[in-house]
């Protein structure tokens, strides 16, 4: 709870008026969150907006741990991979987080309100590096699937950036899942 500070008097100043410092704003009324419905209206596309950016974190955290974690012959080209991965994860859900804002509705607050909105992912359950490259693998062309989706979804609600970035997106989405499926098919 904020508790304003001591309140000491200043003379007027001429020309400038006093700040009004006593009084603290109040708390907002909590936001609702956004209609699960199907039927193709603003909210239940912001919902699918919302778990594709919970899948864009889950995927962006596989991304870096298994960037810390693989071992192998072409460790060298598998690690620099991974880390622009993680690193271009974290900004695909930072756009699509902005383009959620910019249609003035609101993000989960944690961790864990942001991981309930989401179906979740694919986990790696072996440190063997092919088996961890196959999980992120399938877990990319499951995010260009998704991203392709959600495309004609934005465009019947008009959001027209959405659906541009949508597009941009899958492409990045499956050009990653080629690069790690070529990587496997020499192991």
């Amino acid at each position: 709870m904020y508790t304003p500070g001591p309140q000491t008097q200043q003379p007027p100043q001429m020309g400038v008026e006093p700040l009004n410092t006593g009084v603290a704003p109040g708390p907002q009324a909590k936001p609702k969150a956004p209609s699960k419905s199907k039927n193709g209206d603003v909210g239940g596309f912001i919902q699918q907006c919302i778990s594709l950016c919970s899948y864009l974190k889950e995927l962006q955290t596989q991304a870096h741990l298994i960037h810390l974690n693989y071992e192998g012959g072409n460790f060298l080209g598998v690690h620099g991979f991974l880390k622009d991965q993680y690193e271009a994860h974290l900004e695909q859900f930072d756009t699509l987080g902005e383009f959620i804002r910019s249609m003035d509705y609101l993000m989960p607050m944690c961790a864990k309100g942001l991981a309930d909105a989401g179906p979740g992912i694919q986990h790696v359950t072996s440190y063997k590096g092919t088996d961890m490259l196959a999980v992120y693998y399938k877990n990319l062309e499951e995010l260009g699937i998704k991203s392709k989706k959600l495309e004609p979804l934005a465009a019947k609600v008009g959001a027209i950036d959405i659906q541009n970035y949508m597009a941009e997106l899958c492409g990045e989405a499956f050009k990653a899942a080629w690069f790690v499926k070529a990587t496997l098919r020499n192991n």
